[in-house]
């Protein structure tokens, strides 16, 4: 998938750091001159200009930036100057440090690395923090988002191109089982069928189910589990749908009182709950059945899953809407992104949002910060 940022094809590295050392001499900086240069190489380049500049000058070009510039700038270009293994630790770490942590950078960073990139990010924690990311992970995070974050860091996803078609058939099951199929009968009045009733509280089984599958199933598999989940839950509604008039026409005959007209409010009411869940497939039950972390955890997984660059363009997104952007993930998406998808991240965008990706950059940021992140959105 391509990449917004190319190699630089006049590409001269002791005239890069030559430009780069006058733009920080002397009274004022020429942020114009570290624009053109570090939106203009690719992560090889800049990689190379760093190592000669030190060599060169006897300074580390990251510390020079560090005392010439400043706020979203400055972070922006420092980090563009960072191995992808040693970028993404460095934003692992900042997650989790301080009085919080930030689950989403956590779980977008965990989602969006293949078995690869998990281990590289590991070795390079190591190598910056003198600890263990798994470590950190267990100890600033709790519960099932624990669990999710620690069974993602172990790099052991099937990435196979084969897909068993019946085995996708029984993990759909087994999901469907575990979750929304296993509220059987409303305890209220329990002669009248529900179904797939979503109104109980999470429990551990379907939580750890979810996480076994979707954690070490190939992607292609689980494209497909995600297909059989869907018919299943509306072969379940079909039975249900009769399940409920057979109910209706036999207790209508019978009797007319306010509580068999309350089952029937109470049996079209769940009805139509049932076709919510039906129309929007596993990412609707998620929603329906989970709540904060884990929510968040699983629907990120999914989501990427499904559709990489809609997940990451639904992401940036997010990171600009409202009151506020959030230039960590802003930063992170589009540095991590930009020679891997980010021409289709931003088709994504455009397709979702009906503005393009630069439209909402230009709009929510500002001054140098924003002129560099749109040379590499291009």
């Amino acid at each position: 998938m391509p990449g917004t940022v190319k190699a630089f094809e006049n590409f001269d590295v002791e005239d890069d750091c030559k430009e780069l050392r006058s733009s920080m001499k002397g009274l004022g900086t020429n942020e114009a001159k570290i624009i053109n240069i570090l939106g203009k190489r690719n992560l090889e380049q800049r990689l190379e200009i760093s190592a000669r500049f030190k060599t060169m000058y006897g300074k580390d070009l990251i510390g020079e930036l560090k005392s010439e510039l400043s706020s979203n700038f400055l972070r922006l270009c420092t980090n563009m100057l960072l191995t992808i293994p040693e970028f993404l630790a460095k934003e692992m770490k900042r997650a989790m440090k301080g009085g919080g942590t930030d689950e989403i950078a956590l779980i977008e960073i965990l989602v969006g690395l293949d078995n690869k990139g998990i281990q590289d990010l590991r070795h390079a924690y190591k190598l910056m923090f003198k600890n263990e990311v798994e470590r950190d992970v267990v100890g600033e995070t709790s519960g099932s988002f624990k669990k999710l974050a620690v069974s993602l860091l172990q790099g052991k996803r099937d990435e196979s191109e084969e897909v068993d078609i019946e085995l996708a058939k029984e993990d759909a099951e087994e999901l469907f089982n575990a979750g929304i199929n296993r509220f059987g009968t409303d305890e209220s009045n329990r002669e009248m069928p529900t179904g797939l009733f979503p109104n109980k509280l999470l429990t551990k089984r379907y939580e750890d189910k979810f996480n076994a599958i979707l954690v070490t199933r190939s992607y292609r598999h689980l494209k497909m589990v995600f297909a059989e989940y869907k018919r299943r839950v509306r072969h379940e509604l079909e039975l249900d749908l009769k399940e409920i008039l057979h109910w209706r026409r036999n207790n209508l005959a019978m009797q007319r009182t306010t509580d068999v007209t309350n089952a029937i409010i109470n049996a079209e009411q769940q009805q139509q709950t049932k076709n919510q869940i039906a129309s929007e497939d596993i990412e609707k039950s998620i929603k329906t059945e989970m709540t904060g972390d884990i929510e968040l955890g699983f629907l990120s997984v999914v989501k990427k899953i499904k559709n990489c660059p809609t997940y990451f363009a639904e992401e940036l997104y997010k990171s600009m809407k409202g009151l506020g952007t959030d230039d960590d993930q802003l930063i992170r998406i589009v540095v991590w992104r930009s020679e891997i998808d980010l021409v289709e991240i931003k088709g994504a965008f455009q397709s979702l949002y009906a503005k393009s990706l630069p439209e909402f950059i230009k709009e929510d940021t500002s001054g140098d910060f924003r002129t560099l992140l749109l040379l590499i959105v291009g």
